[in-house]
Order: structure tokens, then C-alpha cells, then sequence
């Protein structure tokens, strides 16, 4: 799709619907590639960065696949499959270089506001679970991407790692542990706003708040026409572009819907709330410093995987457990309940039907997370944190999460729990959908959205040497290769202030 570089208020070359970690990454890498190129940037809410982005709602874990047992299931044969696992902490160093890239740009000058070091910790009990953890150990440790990573199951390795988990705990239960002491904390809230904030400062960007995308269509000439609403005045409208994203997190598929692409036909949402209990008591706080990570019930959604996750948030150390799951028909934190019944439509009526049929144990489980009393919950954290009391936390809303359905030939409809892009075929059009480990590896993503929807000039000379000056190892396999590996984990973290032997943030 090739990019009209004419510049005009009513006709950018792009408009990106959604103000969060997906357009932030994807307006950066436009305009590093084209400077010229003009792009508007449509937010609903008040601020940049504020749903699904936002640190409280669920996006700033800085998922690596080292501790989320869930990326590395047990097959049938008793074997373990980590190519997920490889795939996603191989996208988790991209995203570094390209983060690290805008540190040394001076576009983000203080890299302890989004990115912290704090170990990444999986921890499970019965001998079944321990089994299936020194598995995984085992599995994991033919990549590279997984050196250094430590597996114990002596309770005295443990109450090193994770005191609060071990303090109480039944001496002959039997329990084990990896960690991995290089893992990160990744606020993206932080981070978004920091790239906002710079591409303000760009030459042909602007960034509308409070504005929301109504309608999107296609028209003749192949221009999308795109109408907006400002949500403080009313005042309504038209902007034209050649190349529209919609990265509206749960808001997306509506959008989608709206477009009138063939290739979104099919296509549902299952939207699934989440919970935190936040802890309120700093000598807990401070006793505490990792992510741990255990495995989720029988039926739940990957969302709802149990942990006990150290973050920084407004350069404060938090602690959060959870996340309890519930059902909910809205798509966004800040969205409307009839945003599931609005999504529905002929084709994918029969999508959705089906993927719910063959997902009754999910039904049950969030129907059971709804009914929990605050006494429930405690009971699941203490199974994490034996002596944890409850007025040391708090419960708090956590943001939504819009699993997607889509048309499968053997089930009629099937439930994706990754994310996906959906573009149209004449790359004019591209959203994307779903949700973890999304923004940990957007900047994966978005490199295959330019390739599919920019071919041209991603295959070009100057596009090519453009990305491997951003992305060093661009063109390469990390995956397999140690030197490389580990000359990107020094680099990146010598510019992020991750290096090996600095601290812990307190």
C-alpha cells in the first residue's frame, strides 16, 4: 500500500484508533521509517494510555514467558511444548531494543519510569505440579532465551526467593520453584505515555483525547472515511486517510465490525472482567519482590492465572494478587453493557454459539468467580501467602479483556486466547484483537502488521536498514543463537539500567 505524503488536517496519511501501547509503538515506527508521513491519533477517554494499557488494568507485567506456566502446556505424551514460550520471550527482546533504541534517541529520558528488574518466579505445590514444573525446567533450558533460569524444590531455596510464600507454609507439602533473576517490570502505561508525549513533538502528529471514532467506510477512491465525535463539544468529523489502525484494545472488534471488511466477517468477542486485591500494607509490600506465578484452575482464561506480582507504579512499589475473574458484556473498562449484544451479528452468531458450547467449564468457572465473597478470595491468596490477612488488602477493578472468537470448519467456533490481526486484503485496514501477552510483544506485532499491510516499502532498502538500526537483531533468529542473545540482554539492559548486578527497585 503505498503512503500519500501530502499533508492536511482533514487528510493524514494515517489515523490510528486507540491511544494505548499498540499505536504508540505503531506511530513511532512510522514516523522512524517515513518522518514525512502524517498520522492523527483518536482517543475516547481523557487521557492517553488509560484502559487496557493502564498499569491497574492488567498491561504492565512484562510478560517474557519465564514465570507464566500457561505458555509451556503438557502434552498428551507427557512432554512439555515451549515453542510458544521460545516465541513470546524472543518478542519480549525485541520490544527491549526497540524501547532501548528510544532511550538512546533521548525520546524517553528516564528508562526507571516504565522498566524496573524484578525476578520471574513459578511456583507450584503437589507432586504432580512439581513433576510438570522440573519438566518444564528441563524443556526450557535447550534456548538460550531461558539461561539462567534456577529450579529448586528445597523450602530453603524457596523462602530465599519468595519469604511471604513460604512464611506458614506445611513443611511436607511438597512444592518447587524456577526463577529467573533477570525479569522485568514493564509499566506500559508509563511507557505509552512517554511515546505520546514525544510524537506530540513530531511534525505531522496529532493526538485527539476525548475524541471517539463512530463510523469507518471505505469509499471509492480507497480512502477510508472515518467520523469522529468530540466527546466535550459534540462537534462531529470527517478525516480521510489512506491507512486506518484500529488498536482500540476490547473496542476493537466493534470497529472491526463496523469497517465492512470482508475479513472481519465471522469474527465475536467474549469479553472476561477481572479483579485485583491490592495490598495496603507496606511492611508486606516491602517483604515481597517478584513475580510469582502459579497455575490457573482447570477452566479458567490464561487472564486469571494466580500471582503474586510486584510492580512499580508512579515510581511506587506495589503488590497485587490475582486476578479473580467474572463475566461482563462490556469491552472496555469504560464501556457500555450492551457492547457484547451490539457485537452481534449473522456470521458470527453461529461462531460464538458454538465456542461457547465447547467452553461450559469457563462458563462455570467465571459464574463462580462472580459468586466469591471476600473471604473466597482470601482463601485463594492464602493458598499463595499462608499468613496474608485481609484488611492488608483491598479489592480493585482490573481492566477487561476481549477473548476472540472466530469461524473454525471442524467446531463451527473456536475461543483464541493470544491476539490476532485482522487486515483487509488490500492493506488499507488492520485491527487487532485479543489480548495477552499483547503488549510485551507489540513491537513483534506491529513488524508483521507493516509487512502485511506496508509490503512494499517494508521490503525496501532504506525500510530494511531503518529496522536493524532500531532492532539490531531485525532479519535474525534469537531463539537459537546464544552470543547473539546475550550481546542483545547486555546492550539493551546497559541502556535500560537492567544490568545484572544492579538492584532491585525498593
Amino acid at each position: 500500500m503505498a503512503v500519500n505524503s501530502s499533508s492536511s488536517e482533514d487528510y493524514p496519511d494515517v489515523v490510528l484508533v486507540g491511544a494505548g501501547i499498540m499505536s504508540a509503538t505503531l506511530a513511532m515506527l512510522l514516523k522512524e521509517l517515513q518522518p514525512e508521513i502524517t498520522i492523527q491519533i483518536f482517543e475516547r477517554l481523557e487521557e492517553v494510555a488509560a484502559e487496557s494499557t493502564d498499569a491497574w488494568n492488567n498491561a504492565g507485567t512484562g510478560h517474557s514467558a519465564f514465570c507464566e506456566l500457561n505458555y509451556t502446556p503438557q502434552l498428551p505424551d507427557g512432554s512439555i511444548e515451549t515453542s510458544k514460550a521460545i516465541s513470546i520471550a524472543e518478542s519480549f527482546l525485541v520490544s527491549r531494543q526497540f524501547w532501548a533504541y528510544l532511550v538512546q534517541k533521548d525520546y524517553i529520558s528516564s528508562p526507571e519510569s516504565f522498566i524496573n528488574r524484578i525476578p520471574h518466579i513459578s511456583f507450584v505445590f503437589g507432586p504432580d505440579n512439581v513433576a510438570f514444573l522440573k519438566k518444564r525446567f528441563a524443556a526450557l533450558q535447550k534456548s538460550p532465551l531461558f539461561e539462567g533460569m534456577e529450579f529448586s524444590d528445597n523450602p530453603q531455596d524457596l523462602a530465599e526467593w519468595m519469604p511471604l510464600i513460604m512464611e506458614g507454609r506445611d513443611k511436607n507439602e511438597k512444592v518447587a520453584g524456577t526463577r529467573m533473576s533477570i525479569g522485568n517490570d514493564v509499566n506500559f502505561g508509563a511507557l505509552s505515555r512517554g511515546i505520546f508525549a514525544r510524537l506530540k513533538e513530531m511534525p505531522g502528529v496529532s493526538v485527539h483525547t476525548h475524541h471517539e471514532v463512530k463510523k469507518l467506510k471505505q469509499e471509492k477512491d480507497n480512502l477510508w472515511k472515518v467520523k469522529v465525535k468530540d466527546l466535550k463539544s459534540g462537534d462531529k468529523r470527517k478525516v480521510r486517510a489512506k491507512f486506518v489502525f484500529i488498536g482500540a484494545g476490547g473496542g476493537a472488534l466493534p470497529l472491526l465490525l463496523k469497517s465492512g471488511i470482508p475479513e472481519g466477517k465471522g469474527y465475536g468477542g467474549f469479553p472476561v472482567s477481572g479483579q485485583w486485591l491490592i495490598c495496603r500494607n507496606q511492611e508486606v509490600i516491602e517483604n515481597h519482590c517478584a513475580k510469582v506465578y502459579g497455575k490457573a484452575a482447570v477452566g479458567s482464561p490464561p487472564m486469571s492465572v494466580p500471582h503474586l506480582d510486584t510492580r512499580m507504579i508512579n515510581g511506587q512499589r506495589s503488590l497485587l494478587f490475582g486476578p479473580y475473574a467474572g463475566f461482563t458484556t462490556k469491552f472496555l473498562k469504560e464501556g457500555s453493557k450492551l457492547d457484547l449484544p451490539l457485537s452481534l451479528r449473522l456470521k458470527n452468531l453461529k461462531p460464538m454459539v458454538m465456542a461457547g458450547a465447547d467452553n461450559i467449564d469457563l462458563t462455570k468457572y467465571l459464574i463462580n468467580q462472580v459468586m466469591q465473597s471476600p473471604d473466597d478470595r482470601l482463601e485463594a491468596l492464602k493458598l499463595y501467602m499462608p499468613n496474608a490477612r485481609l484488611e492488608d488488602w483491598e479489592l480493585q477493578d482490573a481492566g477487561k479483556r476481549v477473548q476472540v472468537i472466530k469461524k473454525d470448519a471442524e467446531h463451527g467456533g473456536v475461543l483464541e486466547f493470544g491476539t490476532e490481526i485482522v487486515s483487509s486484503s488490500d492493506g488499507t485496514l488492520a485491527a487487532l484483537l485479543g489480548a495477552s501477552p499483547g503488549a510485551s510483544t507489540a513491537v513483534s506485532i506491529m513488524l508483521k502488521l507493516l509487512e502485511r499491510c506496508f509490503p512494499e516499502q517494508y521490503h525496501s532498502k532504506e525500510w530494511q536498514a531503518k529496522f536493524k538500526e532500531i532492532i539490531p537483531s531485525f532479519g535474525e533468529s534469537i531463539s537459537d543463537n546464544k552470543q547473539l542473545c546475550s550481546s542483545l540482554r547486555s546492550k539493551t539492559g546497559e541502556v535500560l539500567g537492567l544490568r545484572k548486578g544492579d538492584k532491585v527497585p525498593h
